[in-house]
């Protein structure tokens, strides 16, 4: 069986890819660049930019499913258009090749996000309202949009399904990301305050597992959330610093502070740099609903595990990796 993974050499694509290896799949995996993600393994590389319709169908060519992974998250709005063009052109490429292709199953890697976090409710459901509004993100906007993309692939007679996973931790986390970056600096007590504020974290193998089931079991056109457990942030450096032994901040800011504060956090970071405290990542600590995966569970047997669990693996991951400075 041959799997394609667009954006595979990224953080969950990674996991993914080996996860497809353990089952026996050939893998062929597609993405605009390389990183030491993937170093050893026995995959097939193409570097193809999924706005690239015609090379995506190159790529493509005698795929039994194609995972589409590839996409740009952004907590600074989308200041290039490159938000616009991968997470919305993308899905419509890849969603479209599939078809010339006659890939016989097609599962796109969305978000939670794609969902309205801020009129949604107390609790997200797969039948929430969606992320349209220009009070939403950028990026929840264009997660929302890709999904659209896939769905007109389908109305066509594509066998596509669409996960959506709430905030991503865990190990094989190489770049890292900015969740990994963001423990990075709790263990190295680099971190100068802490927000009070929450979201949902699931670990990036209960994603995959969850990817894995959809490609199995879950039903064309169809939605599953795979969110994790909804954690403060004081609540995620109660569980570093009993793992690390580091004392988390000793500070911890309003959110209504750090709201006000965070247009000054941007405009002050160097040019090429990210904080990680924008307008756009403080909403989603802001709007932080309990994400319901009941759906997930019941139709694919999907779990996650405790985050306690997630956090120490991807701890001893990073000290293998970058291990912490005195």
């Amino acid at each position: 069986m041959l799997s394609v993974v667009t954006g595979g050499n990224g953080f969950v694509g990674a996991s993914l890819v080996r996860a497809l290896l353990d089952r026996g799949d050939r893998v062929r995996v597609v993405d605009k660049r390389t990183t030491e993600s993937l170093v050893g393994l026995d995959v097939e590389q193409m570097q193809i930019d999924v706005r690239d319709a015609d090379s995506l169908e190159k790529a493509f060519a005698g795929a039994d499913t194609v995972f589409h992974l590839a996409a740009v998250i952004s907590i600074v709005g989308d200041p290039t258009g490159e938000v616009q063009s991968i997470n919305v052109d993308g899905p419509r490429n890849a969603g479209r090749a599939a078809l010339t292709c006659g890939v016989k199953r097609f599962v796109h890697c969305s978000s939670v996000h794609a969902f309205d976090l801020e009129y949604c409710g107390p609790e997200l459901t797969e039948t929430a309202v969606r992320a349209t509004g220009l009070h939403a993100p950028a990026y929840d906007r264009s997660k929302n949009a890709g999904e659209s993309q896939v769905r007109a692939a389908i109305v066509q007679g594509l066998d596509a399904v669409i996960v959506n996973p709430s905030g991503i931790i865990g190990p094989n986390d190489y770049e890292p990301s900015r969740l990994g970056e963001l423990l990075v600096q709790m263990r190295d007590r680099t971190l100068p305050v802490n927000i009070r504020g929450a979201f949902d974290f699931v670990d990036v193998r209960d994603v995959v597992a969850g990817m894995l089931a959809a490609e199995r079991s879950g039903r064309t056109g169809e939605n599953y959330l795979l969110s994790g457990h909804r954690l403060s942030m004081h609540e995620v450096a109660e569980l570093a610093e009993k793992i690390t032994g580091v004392e988390g901040p000793r500070i911890s800011m309003p959110i209504s502070i750090i709201t006000g504060l965070a247009p000054l956090f941007l405009r002050l970071t160097p040019e090429g740099e990210t904080p990680l405290i924008t307008p756009d990542s403080v909403h989603a600590l802001r709007y932080s609903p309990s994400i319901c995966h009941q759906k997930a569970s019941k139709e694919l047997g999907y779990s996650a595990r405790p985050l306690f669990e997630t956090i120490r693996d991807t701890y001893a991951w990073f000290e293998e990796l970058m291990p912490g400075r005195d």
